[in-house]
């Protein structure tokens, strides 16, 4: 489920949120553990939490979808245009039922006709 645009717009929202928190809560983790912990050693935090700064990960982002562009996926390649039918005969996830079964009907009833040969018939 979870595909509505009210979700959508929340969990981009949340995302968004984090970023903006990320460094502060970071910090405050430093804090707790300086301050109460005198058995765990920075070294091991800065080794599990990273802060990097958003410009970075735009960057980073960026050049992996100029990577993805450059290669393309053969997932969906082997699908008729016309009656969306993959090589094995399945409809994309995607279609409702209802939606498979008129696309049925028109190529059950495009079988159907034969065209006459051009000519004369005797």
């Amino acid at each position: 489920m979870a595909k509505s645009l009210r979700s959508k717009w929340k969990r981009k929202m949340r995302a968004e949120k984090r970023k903006k928190n990320a460094p502060k809560e970071l910090a405050r983790l430093k804090t707790v553990l300086t301050n109460g912990g005198g058995d765990v050693l920075m070294e091991e935090v800065k080794e599990i939490a990273t802060v990097v700064a958003p410009e970075k990960l735009i960057e980073k982002t960026d050049t992996e979808t100029n990577v993805a562009e450059g290669c393309k996926m053969d997932t969906d390649n082997k699908r008729n245009k016309k009656s969306l039918l993959d090589q094995h005969g399945q409809y994309p996830v995607w279609m409702n039922p209802r939606q498979r079964k008129k696309l049925k009907r028109q190529r059950i009833k495009g079988k159907g006709k034969s065209k006459p040969s051009k000519g004369l018939q005797w």
